[in-house]
């Protein structure tokens, strides 16, 4: 382990270096998100004039949850998925099998590099944005707030390095990699409160792990958990989400395995 961390440290600073030269790539979403949030405070502010509260949601609660389900969007994408099938498919990945370092682990310091500079670039101006609506993204429970955020940021991770083990037994992943993908987006929280569903998906959504992307670190920040009619501690809510992070890995784990035999069984 001990070796390995300057390799980790410089894959960080070369996925960091290597997108910063691109860096106006990301700044598209400077002008999307703005429309985005405006579109959104205008649906959620006519609903409102209508009912005092939605699902226990307020008006100035649910600008709030979407302010840091948005942040959290900033803070957790990546394109793991993606690259990984790009790698299987083009025999790239073959090169991976040959170094000293796991190739989940180097994908994941990626992000790590990557993620750093979107947080000045594109987190701090959107930051600044909601200011001005006078949202202030603060944690009711800092402590747990950080928690949480870190387990969504590796969970998010997993779960997409995990759909992208699908090359391993397809040769054209992208329909259905992008279908996987917004479906987990949906389940997660990022569009609407997971609370906004009827009671029986509301169910099905409290045992997968996608709300604990968005949903869980969001309510978390707002200092209180429900889902399904679930009243959970924030600090039950955390634990609970840590057990679906080491669950996903395992999964992972156990879908590479079987992914990695076919890939050298056919020869690479």
């Amino acid at each position: 382990m001990k070796k390995a961390k300057p390799v980790f440290r410089a894959v960080i600073q070369a996925t960091y270096k290597e997108n910063f030269a691109f860096r106006s790539n990301m700044a598209v979403s400077l002008i999307v998100q703005p429309i985005y949030f405006l579109v959104q405070y205008s649906i959620w502010r006519a609903v409102f004039q209508v009912h005092d509260t939605v699902s226990g949601f307020t008006f100035k609660t649910m600008l709030f949850y979407f302010a840091v389900s948005s942040l959290l969007g900033f803070l957790n994408w990546d394109d793991a998925d993606g690259t990984l099938q790009r790698l299987v498919q083009n025999g790239k990945f073959i090169t991976f099998q040959l170094r000293p370092i796991h190739h989940l682990y180097y994908a994941f310091f990626q992000k790590v590099g990557h993620r750093i500079l979107a947080f000045w670039v594109e987190l701090v101006p959107i930051l600044g944005f909601y200011l001005l609506f006078g949202i202030k993204p603060i944690p009711a429970r800092p402590f747990w707030a950080i928690i949480s955020v870190a387990l969504s940021f590796i969970l998010a991770f997993l779960i997409n390095y995990t759909i992208g083990t699908m090359a391993f037994w397809l040769v054209k992943t992208n329909g259905i990699r992008r279908a996987v993908l917004v479906f987990k987006d949906v389940c997660s929280g990022i569009f609407l409160p997971l609370t906004l569903f009827p009671e029986a998906i509301q169910k099905v959504l409290f045992f997968l792990p996608f709300q604990f992307i968005s949903y869980v670190p969001a309510r978390v920040f707002m200092g209180s958990y429900e889902l399904a009619g679930i009243t959970l501690s924030i600090p039950q809510i955390v634990g609970l989400q840590a057990i679906m992070v080491l669950i996903t890995y395992l999964l992972n784990r156990l879908v590479w395995y079987f992914g990695i035999r076919r890939f050298t069984g056919v020869g690479a």
